[in-house]
């Protein structure tokens, strides 16, 4: 690779792997902060992974505003845009979570545009490929969207979706530069500070002794490491421009993932809880708690997505759950994280 290449979210999990492991291969980096204080935090964290920062430079850009995105841009070639605002919302405030991810996206594109920007790389969401969470089980691949009419629809499924839509509407734009999206499943692995937040509290909680009871509830684990991987070889391909791909893994159900904490951490694990809780109960509680409500649906479900596509156009393979689950609690302990 050659030239400049952009990172949003500079300071998030996935952005920081991706600067780190941009930096490894040579590559010359601008990541975007929100708060441009956190730069010392983010040179500091992802030089563990590059050796140096010396061609790390930063730009401070909000998805919410306007303000710094075409000076962010100015001579970039490629862009990585993975920042997204996250989280689980209450009732009445699903549009503090879609809107930032529709018009944050839509900026970018808009900048990237304006600059000759050759090609965006954008993380969407396995959750934008989703089925109804009333369809039946089984395996989905890129062909699928996720139904924006689905009443049962959670805020953060919906923003994913409403933003990966909103870039391929731009892409179509004149001028535009080629896109390709990367749909992940939940990121675990090692971390590259304390700070970081994210699919890898689970892991947090559970070695913390947080989850007394664990819940029929799974996740298609993908690597952190594995899903920077997928973005730099869809980055790298002419073949990848203009195409979905999706970058989950391995399914594990939390009480598997719990068992992978005790056996490969031992001593450190003695806290995790194998112990599982009755759907029913889960779904009572979720009557009083909008974190709970949001993950009902998800219970006893095992939804897959094919990663055929990844493998066949771009070579690309996710390592085992397992592992990924272990890793990451092994790095959250020696980070002091837990």
């Amino acid at each position: 690779m050659s030239g400049v290449t952009l990172v949003t979210g500079g300071s998030g999990y996935i952005g920081g792997w991706a600067i780190a492991e941009l930096l490894r291969r040579g590559d010359t980096v601008r990541a975007t902060l929100r708060n441009p204080a956190r730069a010392a935090e983010v040179s500091d964290a992802v030089r563990q992974v590059a050796g140096s920062t010396g061609r790390l430079e930063f730009a401070t850009a909000d998805l919410s505003s306007d303000d710094g995105w075409d000076a962010a841009m100015d001579g970039v070639e490629k862009v990585l845009h993975v920042a997204s605002p996250m989280g689980i919302t209450t009732e009445g405030d699903a549009d503090s979570l879609i809107r930032p991810a529709v018009d944050g996206t839509r900026r970018i594109m808009r900048a990237a545009t304006e600059a000759g920007v050759r090609r965006v790389v954008m993380t969407s969401a396995a959750n934008a490929a989703s089925p109804s969470s009333y369809a039946e089980e089984g395996v989905t691949d890129e062909t699928l969207w996720t139904d924006l009419n689905d009443s049962s629809l959670i805020p953060y499924r919906r923003a994913k979706t409403m933003a990966e839509r909103a870039a391929w509407e731009m892409a179509e734009r004149p001028g535009a530069p080629e896109l390709t999206t990367v749909l992940p499943g939940a990121e675990f692995g090692p971390i590259l500070s304390a700070s970081t937040t994210g699919s890898v509290s689970i892991v947090a909680r559970m070695l913390g002794g947080k989850v007394s009871r664990v819940p029929r509830i799974g996740f298609e684990v993908v690597d952190v490491r594995d899903l920077v991987d997928l973005h730099l070889r869809a980055m790298g391909a002419p073949e990848a421009a203009g195409q979905r791909f999706l970058g989950t893994g391995e399914f594990i159900w939390m009480r598997d993932m719990a068992e992978a904490l005790r056996v490969g951490l031992g001593d450190d694990a003695t806290k995790v809880s194998v112990r599982g809780v009755p759907d029913f109960l889960v779904r009572l509680a979720a009557r009083r708690d909008s974190a709970l409500r949001e993950i009902a649906p998800a219970l006893g479900r095992k939804n897959r997505h094919s990663t055929a596509k990844a493998y066949e156009v771009l070579g690309w393979q996710a390592r085992p759950a397992r592992e990924t689950v272990v890793d990451c609690g092994r790095s959250l302990l020696d980070h002091g994280a837990v």
